[in-house]
């Protein structure tokens, strides 16, 4: 027996490695089309022995001991590591390990972290017998084969395309790669979801890019690559009948041939279970009317779109080859919004070439103006094999030495610009992303000459009162914000009005049973709030579902507070908004009057 361990270690327990399940599920199917040939010859080998291949998924947050040990009671002959900027010096330091305590056993790596210097790794690490480099599924496969019949030759091993592995001699080879895959070729990934019940799923429908951006290595593979769309639609079945909360395509431009993205979306449309949510990464600007009219349809929360928008300098866009109408992108986005049920989540990357601090605050300030739903500030990462990397020195490109080989500073920016950026990331991310300011935000905007000087100034002074760098709960998160707002304001009427914002958002994501300091206390009108509940129990005009429940249950489920300017809101936390999660909000100022004056009458 040769049992192979195929190892992945993910960023999150939430994601999994759609590489490593597609690798196994190939090289089976080929181990076994080679048996059924040979069983029909006449040269079977009985000597040959069986192969297991075994799947070991583990996060980068996990102690290197208990992956280790993991590992080794595993007992594999042979592991394969899968290998991204995210993993590989956690990948490096267990191959080390790994080496003294299974001595025996071979170690390979693939991805695309080694892809591109694979000799190199060779060099640096002895303990590693060799590299698959690019698409795996084949050159895995057959390197599967070689051990099963031949067991370590590496006469044979040398020959395998895609390998790049050291000789008997200690000499490092390196193949030429194998043609690009045959999408159809590849067989389903999921036989089960058996212990994957609470993750994302990764699926692919194409391979390649069209795009030629110089920061990303999908802009190598030039040749797209697409599904048969009968397979497709049968994998998606599989996936809503067992209703997987998400399935993550990971296509690079999934709608860059139109009519495989309109196929699937209406596919996905006519046979919603609702329940599974869908994400794609799209390029905006190709969508026509057609494609428009067919997103409008969808069931809220059904899909979710990333586009890459990077940058809205024309020179930056120019100068990383990248094809992007600016425009139409805009009107596009402004579009989707309006629909009100699909998740649209818009990436900037800062550190790019002729993008400087003020080019970037007004890219940040033109894409924040569409109103994503998300929108993610990243920094460059300079990756092996990219045109990036190759016009470093072009562009007084630094950036660090070890993964993931993030930006320190360009001919355009300064290390300490890219910290002043990285504290306003933390600040979108907190009060923006997490869409548990809304409210507040839209006002405190008013007070800044852009959305890009509001983060600044939030992160300057989170910097200023040392809150940098410190887990806060969610309600301190308001305290802080409610600290902040009243730096900025003088006039207590802003207060006020910013005090209900924040009260107004606080229960509108939860029933929180604790109130922020500067919350007034919620006992006016208790009697109102008493006969509203009473009455609600009867009639359920407001609180629909919660029929059954009595009025001192309702109080408990539900939630009414009464604001500063004198408004009465009940929140329904039972019935949500889709898209954003908050609780249904009704005004029933007017009912709680009316329950006064009744009460006045008697």
């Amino acid at each position: 027996m040769v049992r192979i361990l195929l190892v992945a270690i993910n960023a999150k327990y939430i994601h999994s490695n759609l590489g490593i399940y597609s690798l196994k599920t190939y090289a089976q199917t080929y181990l076994k089309n080679i048996k059924k040939e040979e069983c029909s010859g006449q040269d079977q080998d009985k000597e040959e022995q069986d192969v297991e291949i075994l799947i070991g998924e583990y996060t980068i947050n996990q102690q290197i001991g208990h992956i280790l040990k993991d590992i080794y009671e595993k007992q594999p002959d042979i592991i394969g590591f899968s290998c991204y900027i995210w993993n590989i010096s956690m990948v490096l330091e267990l191959i080390h390990d790994i080496h003294k305590v299974l001595p025996d056993t071979d170690i390979w790596l693939g991805g695309p972290e080694v892809s591109y210097d694979a000799a190199r790794i060779l060099r640096d690490e002895p303990e590693v017998c060799g590299v698959m480099c690019n698409e795996g599924e084949e050159t895995f496969a057959r390197l599967s084969r070689v051990y099963q019949k031949y067991g370590k030759n590496f006469k044979i091993i040398e020959k395998i395309p895609g390998i790049v592995c050291r000789k008997e001699n200690g000499e490092v080879m390196e193949n030429a790669p194998l043609e690009c895959m045959n999408m159809d070729k590849i067989p389903f990934s999921y036989s089960t979801l058996k212990g994957m019940e609470h993750r994302i799923i990764y699926y692919e429908s194409s391979r390649g890019c069209p795009f030629s951006c110089s920061y990303c290595l999908s802009s190598i593979d030039k040749r797209v690559r697409f599904r048969s769309l009968d397979l497709v639609f049968k994998e998606l079945d599989f996936f809503l009948e067992k209703k997987v909360p998400q399935v993550k395509f990971v296509d690079r431009t999934f709608n860059c041939r139109k009519s495989h993205a309109m196929a699937i979306w209406r596919h996905i449309l006519e046979h919603d279970n609702q329940v599974t949510n869908f994400h794609f990464e799209i390029s905006a600007d190709l969508l026509d009317e057609e494609e428009l009219d067919l997103l409008q349809k969808m069931r809220p929360g059904l899909i979710q779109l990333e586009i890459g928008v990077q940058s809205t300098n024309p020179d930056t866009i120019r100068e990383i080859h990248r094809t992007m109408n600016l425009e139409r992108l805009r009107e596009v986005v402004e579009r989707i919004n309006s629909f009100h049920n699909i998740h649209q989540h818009l990436d900037l990357i800062a550190g790019l070439p002729f993008e400087d601090i003020q080019s970037f605050s007004k890219s940040f300030d033109d894409v924040y103006k569409m109103e994503p739903e998300q929108l993610q500030l990243g920094f460059l990462k300079v990756l092996k094999g990219s045109l990036m990397m190759e016009n470093r020195e072009q562009y007084d490109l630094l950036y660090q030495e070890k993964p993931p080989y993030e930006v320190l500073s360009t001919k355009w920016i300064s290390y300490q610009d890219i910290l002043r950026l990285k504290g306003i990331e933390d600040m979108v991310e907190v009060y923006y992303n997490s869409r548990q300011f809304e409210n507040t935000i839209k006002q405190l905007e008013k007070y800044f000459e852009g959305p890009f000087a509001m983060y600044d100034a939030l992160a300057l002074f989170y910097h200023k009162e040392k809150l940098t760098e410190l887990n806060h709960s969610r309600l301190e998160r308001y305290e802080i914000l409610y600290q902040f707002i009243c730096k900025e304001t003088i006039k207590e009427e802003e207060r006020s009005r910013f005090r209900d914002c924040l009260i107004l958002d606080l229960y509108l994501r939860e029933n929180a049973k604790s109130r922020p300091s500067f919350a007034p206390e919620n006992g006016r009108q208790k009697k109102e709030i008493r006969n509203f509940f009473q009455q609600e129990a009867k009639e359920f005009r407001y609180l629909k579902g919660y029929e059954g429940f009595d009025s001192k249950q309702l109080a408990k489920m539900a939630h009414i507070e009464i604001m500063e300017d004198g408004k009465a809101l009940l929140f329904d936390y039972k019935n949500r908004d889709a898209l954003t999660y908050n609780a249904l909000c009704w005004d029933i100022t007017d009912d709680l009057n009316q329950m006064g004056e009744g009460q006045k009458s008697r």
